[in-house]
Order: structure tokens, then sequence, then C-alpha cells
């Protein structure tokens, strides 16, 4: 029996998603069963179509609902999981027990932790650096900004390397790695280390660049770096060279889509009542209400920029009326 696993691509939770219901998979529902690895990620127009789900049970981890009838297996945690109406009641009349769904999680690893000890009385303290982990780097819990950019730690550095390494099929290769080895030991693998050196020169770079092009204005930052042709920057770096910044706003590209990122600062202690994920499904975005995004077709960048600054206005303005 072969288990076809989706999952959030280029994102370090998605892989730890993959990875943990792998485990669980293995040891609690099937032992014999064989894993293959799809990524996925958000882009304008249709995310799913059914020839994504060609195993015999299909799962989707730390991404949008499909209502597809091949979709046996569902976790997720973001407030903007559902594309459609539609697909929010079908999965409401979902009686399988297969599919779960908690936007009070900070990290999908962590939920599906959770649906696992409770469910299946499954523990594996061995990958519980990698549940930590996965929750601290999806929640932005990092104890300072520091700790977010300078990237000493093995989990940070791997988040690197899964953001910004673009080889079809790299993260996927990784899952197997994530759910039998420990972070430390992922790193030093000899690949990982080559493309950490690599993408860290790239890192150093961004941060100037964000630097040089951040535009702060009455508690909003906003930045343009879609020239660039690459988004995988870290989206901490804004608030350790802004640290005044309560909100951050960004235009980048990559081949496959033109992207808005918004994000708030976990350090600026002032007061965030805006929701950031509603502000982005305006836009046929969404994410989390700290933390969203918007993917245009690429080379939309006009269209991109003005919805960009059509948000940085919103944002100031919601500051500018406390909070």
């Amino acid at each position: 029996m072969r288990l076809c696993i989706c999952f959030h691509d280029q994102c370090f939770d998605g892989a730890c998603s993959a990875a943990l219901f792998t485990r669980v998979y293995r040891e609690r529902l099937n032992p014999g069963a064989e894993f293959n690895y799809r990524g996925l990620v958000h882009r304008a127009g249709q995310l799913f179509d059914d020839s994504m789900f060609d195993g015999d049970e299909n799962a989707i981890v730390d991404f949008k609902y499909s209502s597809s009838d091949r979709l046996n297996w569902w976790f997720d945690h973001h407030q903007s999981a559902f594309l459609t109406p539609a697909d929010a009641e079908h999965f409401r009349r979902d009686t399988s027990g297969r599919k779960f769904y908690n936007p009070d999680f900070r990290s999908c690893t962590k939920f599906i932790a959770h649906v696992a000890a409770e469910k299946w009385d499954f523990h594996a303290p061995d990958l519980d650096d990698m549940v930590k982990w996965a929750d601290i780097i999806d929640g932005a819990q990092y104890p300072d900004t520091r700790t977010a950019v300078e990237l000493r730690d093995p989990a940070t550095q791997l988040t690197l390397v899964i953001e910004g390494v673009r080889t079809p099929g790299f993260v996927a290769s990784l899952i197997p790695e994530l759910a039998s080895k420990s972070l430390a030991e992922i790193a030093a693998l000899p690949h990982i280390r080559q493309a950490f050196d690599e993408l860290y020169s790239h890192h150093l770079e961004w941060m100037s660049l964000i630097g040089a092009r951040g535009e702060l204005q009455d508690g909003v930052l906003f930045f343009d770096v879609a020239d660039r042709d690459f988004e995988g920057f870290n989206k901490f770096i804004p608030y350790h060279l802004f640290p005044s910044a309560v909100y951050s706003v960004a235009v980048s590209a990559s081949p496959g889509r033109t992207k808005i990122a918004v994000g708030s600062n976990p350090w600026n202690p002032t007061p965030k009542s805006v929701n950031l994920a509603s502000i982005c499904e305006r836009y046929n975005g969404g994410g989390h209400a700290k933390v969203a995004a918007i993917s245009l077709p690429p080379g939309q960048l006009d269209q991109a920029r003005a919805i960009a600054r059509d948000i940085v206005a919103q944002l100031r303005q919601s500051l500018r009326a406390g909070g």
C-alpha cells in the first residue's frame, strides 16, 4: 500500500508535518506502507487536480483543503484553510474521522503531534526537538531577532535550506531524514552543509538589500525586491533591521508567482488588532492572523505593487487609529 503525502513545500513546518505523519502512519496505522511525497506551493489559480492524489491513500498536511474524493487524510492550522465556502462545508460534513483542523495551533507539526497523542496514543521522543522547533519557527516564537536571523541552530540552518533550495523534489527528499534523524545530524550532511553555506551568503546580501530599500513610516515597513526574481528571504530580517516596525509588507517575484508578503513584528509590543489573513483574503490570499500572503501569476507586478500599497495604507491607518 502506498501513501502519497502532499505537504507545504519550501516550508520547515510543512516538511516536519510530513515527517511526523509518516512516523504516525508507519507506527500506528500501516507498518508496511510505502511513502511518496509531493510538495505544494501557493499560487494563483487552481491549486489541486486529482492527478496529484495518485496513492492508494492520499494526505495533505499544512496546506489548504481539497474536496477531492481521493483525499483520505488532512491536517491544517491556517485560518485561510478553505479555498471556497463549499470546501469548508465539505469538510464539516466529513465523517471519516481522518481530517483535522485547528487554527489555534501555531504549527501544523505540533497539531499533528497533539492529534496523534490523543487519537493513537503516539509519541516519538526522538522527534520532540523537531516538533519544538517547528512550533518556534512557524509561530515566530524566537526569543529575539538575533536567534531568527543569525542562524546558529541546526533548525534555523535547515529552514534556510528548505526555503532557499529550488531544486524540484529537494524538500521531499529530506522528509525521510526528518522522520529518522536529529536536526543536528541532518544539518551536518555534506549536501545540506554545502547548500547552507551558499544560501547564507545570499542571506547576508538580503539583509543589506532590505536595509537599503526598506521604507518605514507610521510603524509599517514596505520594501520591493521583485527585481531580484527570488522570494526566499528570511521573513524576520525586516524586524531585525527595523525593530520599530509593527508590520511589514514586501513585494517579491519568482518564476512561479508574484508575491505580497504581509507580517507583524512579534518583538514589538505595540498592540496589533488587524487580522492579516483577513486582509489578504480580500485579494484571494490568506494565512494566519499575524502573517499572511497573496500570490499572483508571474509578471503581474503592477497589480502586486498596487495591492501592496493599498495594504500598507490600511495598516498605517490602523496604527494611527490605535492598533
